[in-house]
């Protein structure tokens, strides 16, 4: 072996040795080290000792929430209640109204609401004091959505701020669908929700748009709902935005409930006045006695008594094949008219009843003739009272369910 060899060799040895002094020198600081940390004295963490920590936090507990669009803080909140939202007049809002506090629909009897689904309270950040930011759209306090979970389903469309414009295509193949269909949205920065027109130059952040869930052509179908959604979700996807469609299962229970009541609170009322024995009434008669008592006649030849918002509280109508019209010949005749109350979209029901029976009997004084029911039997004073009776029952029913007669939801429905 060389000396090269050798040295070498010793070299070697002298770093391992330097390596493995370094390395129980370094363990050895260490182990002191750890020792003195873990000797110092622990309280009790269940115990307080006196000690402040140096910060606090609020343990936030995790909750279901309402399904919401990502929005601001200020946003999420009327995001959280707009479920609970009417859109009738007659019916006060309730949009602020806590969930504990807020009535459950006559349709679902026994339903009482989980407080385990309610929405949890909103948790904010704490304010800088020193830091001021400017106001943003979300900041703008929203009014609540316009629906009527009675009666509709709907959709939501959430965006930065889109154009009218960009709905015109489904707004015009929503009118398809065989119910009505509502477009309404919140302009960008606005505060009031508006009826959405296509055409306008108007940008939104918000739109809503609902489904009629029967009328008197029946209840809304699925297949209806489904190309409601398919429509928007075109119009959504094309463009951006985000789209929300409410539970269908629950909607069609819904229109197959409120179908129902429609069916058994739709009444129309027919009052006759026919000549006695074989003759005729005069017309001309009729049509000044018509237009003495502020009837109108309408364009299908029908005389209407209107109130003060243009809808019609009783109509008259002749019963041969031609109808009334604007110039009637003196001496003209007819078998008999009929007057019609249309029970559930008259208001004040049955004072309005009162008067078309005190007119019919009139027109029979007038002519010569007599007032009788549709089966042609005469109508006494006990007749009327039952039909009275009848319409007090029918009125109640309309009020326990939230549709009062004549108000905006029973014109929508009994359309």
């Amino acid at each position: 072996m060389s000396d090269l060899q050798i040295w070498l060799l010793v070299i070697g040895a002298a770093v391992v040795v330097a390596v493995m002094l370094f390395n129980w020198r370094q363990e050895r600081r260490f182990r002191k080290q750890a020792d003195a940390a873990f000797q110092m004295p622990m309280g009790d963490a269940l115990i307080h000792t006196g000690v402040e920590p140096r910060e606090r936090h609020n343990r936030v507990e995790p909750a279901l929430h309402e399904p919401a669009f990502d929005m601001g803080a200020s946003q999420a909140v009327v995001e959280a209640h707009e479920p609970h939202l009417y859109i009738d007049s007659d019916i006060a809002p309730v949009g602020s109204v806590n969930d504990a506090e807020r009535p459950v629909p006559a349709h679902y009897p026994g339903h009482e609401a989980s407080p385990a689904l309610r929405p949890a309270p909103l948790v904010s950040a704490p304010s800088d004091p020193v830091r001021t930011t400017t106001p943003t759209r979300s900041t703008v306090t929203a009014k609540p959505a316009p629906y009527d979970e009675l009666m509709e389903y709907r959709v939501r469309i959430e965006s930065e701020g889109v154009l009218a414009n960009v709905f015109a295509d489904a707004f015009n193949q929503a009118r398809t669908l065989g119910k009505t269909v509502r477009w309404l949205g919140l302009p960008a920065g606005g505060s009031d929700w508006e009826d959405v027109q296509p055409w306008r130059d108007a940008h939104y952040q918000q739109v809503v748009v609902t489904l009629q869930l029967a009328d008197r052509n029946g209840a809304a179908q699925e297949e209806q709902l489904s190309a409601l959604c398919a429509l928007l979700q075109t119009t959504v996807q094309a463009h951006g935005l985000r789209m929300a469609c409410d539970d269908m299962v629950d909607a069609l229970e819904r229109a197959q409930a409120i179908d129902r009541f429609c069916v058994d609170v739709d009444v129309l009322i027919g009052l006759n006045v026919v000549a006695r024995g074989e003759g005729a009434v005069n017309l001309a008669r009729i049509v000044k006695e018509a237009e003495t008592s502020s009837m109108v006649l309408g364009i299908d030849g029908v005389y209407q008594l209107l109130d003060s918002r243009g809808e019609p509280l009783y109509a008259l109508c002749n019963h041969d094949a031609e109808p009334f019209s604007a110039t009637v010949i003196e001496g003209q005749t007819s078998q008999g008219v009929t007057l019609q109350f249309d029970v559930p979209r008259v208001p004040d029901g049955l004072k309005v009843f009162d008067g078309m029976v005190a007119f019919g009997r009139k027109l029979a004084n007038e002519v010569g003739g007599i007032l009788v029911d549709d089966n042609l039997r005469p109508l006494t004073d006990t007749g009327i009272e039952k039909i009275r009776t009848q319409l007090t029952q029918i009125y109640e029913r309309m009020e326990a369910r939230g549709v009062p007669s004549g108000s905006r939801r029973a014109l929508r429905l009994f359309s």
